[in-house]
């Protein structure tokens, strides 16, 4: 049985050549526009799909492809979503890898390039969905796609299920890399608007005076640059589920606007007066301590109350016992065959470093931890050579608590990231998986000085 690829562009004539080129290795479905894609996505359920991001009614703009984009991988988050981009537009095309896409494409398309992309495609969905299917069956491993069956993660499952099946705002609290966003999905994929959009925004990514316009939209001419319309996050959350993640770095202003948007259900454009309905269920994360904040007059105590009807806490990495070796191998086996590398292993001495590491950046840090080691193992096992972690900052000789070594680690681990980039914050704060105002939050509490702007 040939593999399901749907194809999605608004050009005729493209969708023709493709079909034509690719129908000898693929079942093909087309749609010209977001509605169509998601139509199609819903019935057919394509491993695969071919994006452009250049979508109606905006082709010349991202967002609606982005949208797309967004809206399928909440349909089926185990789709493979290859982006084709304008040869001058990487930066889209990085914020669509980011935001979920598995590749991307610039045009004019090769299609040798295109056969072999799809081609790994097919086989790393396939590879993934039967281990999904295969964890399912091994004493409850994963749950909605989150690996995992430690104590500690048990709880986090039940009250997934419990907020699921209501519309009440939940907040995830737990350290950065945990898989707050993963939580966030698990309960829209379990909820009755499972076939509505899930968006996403992180608060803190985005600089502030971008922030407003990118969750509530924006009528033409609002500001300079402000060439059409365009509707905000909120709006595309519409019958679906918004998460808003870093909530802590929201500025004040802006707190303001949401809690009227969580009291009234409706939201004002930039430069608008219409008052637009959104029904969208919010949920929020943080790894900040907003009750600290709160008392510090940096977040408001009535948005808190509003957006943590439920609160799940998620338990740092180095608390998941036996959970550290399965998302280890679970990556392993997804980066070793999109490597073309199948059939990688840990060696003994690799699994022994694994369940002793103290995980600082927590599922994240892992996830990258094992990406590098397939790149660097020779042969078929991966050393603790191939890991790195006697040079990841690993030197907690005198740290006579679990909280001095974990403060030892994170230490070196920033002076590390900021070594490597000069000084330089942003790109200091990417490799670590921070946002800027939590590095320099996290430098404040170790006492590492600002030497350089970032």
């Amino acid at each position: 049985m040939k593999p399901r690829l749907l194809i999605v562009d608004d050009d005729e004539e493209i969708r023709t050549q493709m079909k034509w080129a690719l129908s000898g290795d693929c079942e093909i479905l087309i749609a010209g526009d977001r509605a169509a894609a998601v139509e199609a996505f819903r019935a057919q359920k394509p491993f695969a799909v071919l994006l452009d991001l250049g979508l109606p009614p905006h082709p010349a703009n991202p967002d609606e492809g982005l949208a797309t984009l967004s809206e399928l991988l909440a349909l089926d988050r185990l789709a493979k979503i290859a982006v084709i981009t304008g040869q001058g537009e990487k930066e889209t095309a990085l914020r669509a890898i980011g935001e979920g896409a598995y590749d991307f494409l610039c045009k004019p398309v090769a299609m040798d390039e295109l056969k072999l992309l799809l081609k790994r495609c097919f086989h790393v969905s396939e590879l993934e969905r039967e281990f999904a299917r295969l964890q399912g069956l091994w004493n409850g491993d994963s749950f909605e796609g989150i690996l995992g069956g430690s104590p500690k993660m048990l709880p986090v499952f039940d009250l997934i299920r419990k907020v699921a099946t209501t519309d009440a705002p939940v907040l995830i609290l737990g350290e950065s890399g945990t898989g707050k966003e993963m939580v966030a999905r698990a309960i829209h994929q379990k909820s009755p608007r499972r076939d509505g959009p899930f968006v996403a925004i992180n608060c803190g990514a985005i600089p502030e005076n971008l922030l407003e316009s990118e969750l509530f939209g924006h009528e033409r001419g609002a500001f300079t640059g402000a060439h059409i319309q365009r509707e905000g996050r909120i709006e595309k959350a519409q019958n679906g589920t918004l998460f808003l993640d870093e909530i802590g770095e929201m500025p004040p202003a802006l707190q303001v606007k949401l809690l009227r948007f969580l009291q009234e259900q409706t939201v004002e454009r930039v430069g608008g007066r219409e008052e637009i309905r959104v029904n969208a269920r919010v949920i929020a994360a943080t790894n900040a301590d907003l009750k600290k904040d709160m008392a510090a007059g940096a977040f408001r105590e009535d948005l808190f109350y509003r957006l943590a009807v439920v609160q799940i806490l998620l338990p740092p990495l180095r608390e998941r016992g036996d959970d550290v070796l399965v998302l280890a191998k679970s990556f392993l086996q997804r980066f070793a065959d999109g490597a073309n590398k199948s059939g990688l292993a840990f060696d003994a001495e690799a699994l022994r470093a694994l369940g002793k590491h103290l995980w600082p950046g927590n599922v994240r840090e892992l996830e990258n931890c094992i990406r590098r080691a397939v790149i660097m193992a020779e042969g078929k096992r991966v050393s603790v050579r191939d890991l790195e972690l006697s040079t990841n900052g690993i030197e907690i000789n005198g740290a006579v608590t679990i909280k001095d070594a974990r403060e030892a680690v994170e230490r070196q681990m920033v002076q590390q990231a900021l070594r490597k980039h000069s000084g330089k914050i942003a790109p200091a704060a990417v490799e670590l998986g921070l946002s800027r105002p939590t590095l320099y939050e996290l430098m404040d509490k170790l006492g590492i000085a600002k030497d350089r702007p970032g």
